[in-house]
């Protein structure tokens, strides 16, 4: 089985420096964990590849490089290279760390080469007949065990395995290839320009404001206000008693716990009392 795993620049959250991120330094190591009989190659799409050499030294034997601009889409370069590769399976990230990603490139990859996506993948297994068992997290502890055969592209989850050990005589062995561009037809949803970017705009956090449950959708301000207070809605036509008789102050709770539906309303043969 050939495996191949995307790799991108990522920062340091206190340095700046290049870093190779988690999640793929995590998806590193649930390739190499399927055993030596399979052939696993990082493969980056940037116009630097100082950040990913780290991938040799926690465990992968090659890393090829495609040289593209910092502005440029890699989708197209990493669709054309994927194809010659032909990989079983296609591993990455969900997101990256630190740089200006929008996590769709795994979502790109998977629409230019027609492949399918499983999402959050914490374990992988090789099955028979060359087919692979991969365990996605469905949040909160639940999990899902997904068998199937053919090309795959997967994203890799937080929970998966930590990364392995960062190995210095292993990145020495290591091989960093530069390989040629070449281009791929992609989807017309996914063409763009060569160094076009999406217009972005930033703009400071702010908190939006809480809903108040039973305020009228149309009401205007004085009758949100009185929602807000509690003086209107259910509450509006309440009684408010003051050092009340306890007989008094029973009948009141036992009404109001029959107006809300907790008890149910009395029958005529019940005693009023």
């Amino acid at each position: 089985m050939r495996i191949a795993v995307l790799l991108s620049a990522g920062r340091h959250p206190v340095s700046g420096a290049p870093v190779l991120p988690r999640l793929e330094a995590q998806a590193i190591r649930l390739a190499v964990g399927l055993g030596e009989a399979h052939e696993v190659v990082g493969l980056h799409a940037g116009p630097d590849a100082a950040a990913v050499a780290e991938g040799l030294g926690q465990g992968l034997a090659r890393i090829e490089h495609l040289t593209v601009a910092a502005e440029a889409d890699p989708v197209p370069a990493l669709a054309a290279r994927l194809a010659v590769l032909a990989p079983d399976l296609i591993l990455a990230g969900r997101r990256g760390q630190g740089g200006p990603e929008t996590g769709l490139v795994p979502y790109g990859l998977a629409e230019a080469l027609g492949l399918p996506l499983i999402p959050d993948v914490i374990g992988l297994a090789p099955e028979a007949a060359g087919r692979l068992s991969l365990d996605q997290s469905l949040g909160r502890g639940a999990r899902r065990r997904v068998i199937l055969g053919g090309p795959v592209l997967a994203t890799v989850h937080p929970d998966a395995p930590a990364p392995l050990a960062y190995a210095y005589g292993r990145a020495r062995r290591g091989a960093l290839e530069p390989v040629a561009v070449a281009t791929v037809e992609v989807s017309p949803g996914l063409a763009a320009e060569a160094g076009a970017l999406p217009a972005i705009e930033e703009r400071p956090y702010r908190r939006r404001p809480k809903l108040v449950k039973g305020a009228p959708a149309g009401g205007s301000a004085a009758e949100r206000l009185k929602a807000a207070t509690g003086e209107a809605g259910a509450s509006a036509g309440g009684r408010l008693l003051v050092q009340p008789d306890p007989d008094e102050a029973a009948r009141e709770i036992l009404a109001y716990l029959r107006q809300v539906g907790v008890l149910a309303a009395p029958r005529p043969t019940d005693d009023p009392r």
